[in-house]
């Protein structure tokens, strides 16, 4: 297939255009940074600029990873992310269907399940997330404007019959969190491998899974994440004591931190469910905690990219 490709010179694109290409499709990259992968720049706010490459390219399939991100909120006014979330994805949405496609994948974010009650952690359980989870309430305008999109892509199954993968990912980012700053980032990263990460080479994959069974499944919306160790029932002790609950499920995981002089975490605040992707779509993470603490045991490079000088693409750029 011919597709376009939107974020392409951002973390995610980086790494699935090459997967994309490797199985013989074409890879159209669309970012208002210049990069490897990126045949277009510009921005997907641009209506003119999205019918142009449909047209110049012959595009088929639209995997829509171009955003505004969380961290984006310090640097971008709230119209920016109207303008490259929602009317960026109503402007793809709009050309596919009137290109007939019969698929089209859209990047969302498990941020926007998050609403301030479940990020201040204050219950006596861990807050378990998956698709069924609402009534949505966003804390940010980022995440405002993700679930404003995702009903976009709802609706043009629904009107158009356009076959659209909404793909909830967790964190994959590579560089150091924004909130938190209490444990060194790759002992955090490894953590979070727990209830809320994926490895970029996994949401990468996720992707070509959405954009192969889209016309089969037709609408759908997944939870992007490795899968945990946990169930539902241990949500309480999750809260009041998650070293307890890990060691449990994994007996040496705390003799195996000591080594390295890590921390597991002591309280666990919410837990996403990625058991519907696999479920349905018939797709699994490969990186899990599992793959953490055998790393970590043999010596063997982390299974996950940590840096923290990454500086994103499109930093001083206005939009995506």
């Amino acid at each position: 297939m011919r597709i376009l490709l939107t974020g392409s010179s951002g973390w995610l694109g980086r790494f699935l255009a090459p997967k994309l290409r490797a199985r013989g499709d074409a890879v159209i990259g669309l970012d208002v940074a210049p990069g490897a992968d990126t045949a277009i720049v510009g921005t997907v706010a641009d209506r003119a600029l999205v019918d142009r490459a449909f047209a110049d390219h012959g595009i088929e399939a639209v995997i829509h990873g171009g955003a505004l991100h969380k961290p984006d909120i310090a640097r971008y006014p709230r119209q920016a992310f109207v303008d490259v979330n929602v009317t960026g994805t109503l402007n793809l949405l709009e050309a596919a269907a009137a290109a007939g496609h019969d698929r089209f994948v859209f990047t969302s974010t498990t941020s926007l399940m998050i609403s301030q009650a479940i990020r201040a952690e204050a219950g006596e359980a861990a807050v378990w997330l998956d698709e069924t989870t609402g009534p949505l309430a966003p804390r940010n305008v980022y995440g405002v404007t993700k679930l404003g999109a995702e009903g976009l892509c709802r609706l043009f199954h629904l009107e158009h019959g356009l076959n659209t993968i909404v793909l909830r990912t967790a964190r994959f980012f590579p560089e150091e969190d924004d909130t938190l700053d209490h444990l060194p980032g790759e002992n955090l990263k490894a953590n979070e491998f727990l209830n809320r990460r994926l490895t970029v080479e996994d949401a990468a994959d996720a992707h070509i899974a959405a954009l192969d069974r889209a016309p089969e499944l037709g609408f759908a919306l997944f939870v992007v994440s490795a899968p945990t160790p946990f169930q539902r029932h241990e949500a309480a002790a999750l809260k009041a004591d998650a070293a307890g609950v890990i060691g449990r499920h994994f007996p040496h995981a705390a003799e195996i931190y000591a080594r390295r002089g890590w921390q597991l975490p002591r309280s666990i605040g919410r837990v996403y469910d990625a058991g519907l992707m696999e479920r349905r779509l018939g797709f699994r993470c490969r990186t899990d905690f599992s793959a953490i603490l055998e790393a970590l045991e043999t010596g063997a490079p982390l299974p996950f990219h940590h840096d923290p000088a990454y500086v994103s693409p499109k930093e001083g750029r206005a939009g995506s």
